[in-house]
């Protein structure tokens, strides 16, 4: 087994099929990919920067790109954490979401906040909201679950909760957004 790796950063991996799309080309290319999450890949060996270059242009094809400023791959692995959190998970985690976030990254939620809010002009508190009423769109759309439901799974105090956060964000109640035809959901780019 080979002990030197290289991990890469990836923006705009959003879903289970980026993750398949960025682990299939990387694959391809003839490399192996011993670890893969949003936002990030890890192949089994050491790469110069012609390799990186290469993967980095295949990668580009598909809409996605390496990072390589140190901030700028925190604030990704953020945003990584957070969707996995919010649109890919059984349950959210029984913790505060500073205590969850600097327990995953393993820096302090002072520092990690600071950088966020520095490079992408809002809070984490702020990104992570966002994230549940896009979240809260997509479970809307299915029309499978009571807001009640939504509200419990999402983590809400209550549904008027919810609802306040939806009409602060979205501009419109919760019913008047189920009565559009275009839903007017955005998309999880990072």
């Amino acid at each position: 087994m080979n002990l030197i790796s290289t991990t890469l950063y990836v923006k705009n991996m959003v879903c289970p099929r980026c993750i398949k799309v960025v682990e299939t080309t990387v694959s391809k290319m003839g490399f192996e990919v011993t670890s893969i999450k949003l936002g990030e890949v890890v192949v089994d060996k050491s790469l110069n920067e012609k390799e990186q270059t290469s993967i980095s242009e295949a990668l580009q094809a598909w809409g996605f790109e390496l990072i390589e400023n140190r901030e700028e791959k925190l604030v990704s692995q953020i945003k990584g954490i957070v969707v996995q959190m919010i649109h890919y998970a059984e349950e959210l985690p029984d913790i505060k979401n500073s205590a969850f976030l600097s327990e995953k990254i393993g820096l302090s939620y002072d520092y990690i906040s600071k950088i966020f809010s520095t490079h992408e002009q809002i809070t984490i508190e702020k990104y992570i909201i966002l994230q549940k009423i896009e979240r809260v769109k997509e479970l809307l759309s299915y029309k499978e679950l009571a807001l009640k439901e939504i509200a419990y799974q999402l983590g809400y105090k209550s549904v008027q909760h919810l609802s306040s956060q939806f009409r602060s964000v979205v501009g419109m109640s919760v019913t008047e957004f189920k009565k559009l035809e275009q839903k007017g959901r955005k998309t999880l780019d990072f």
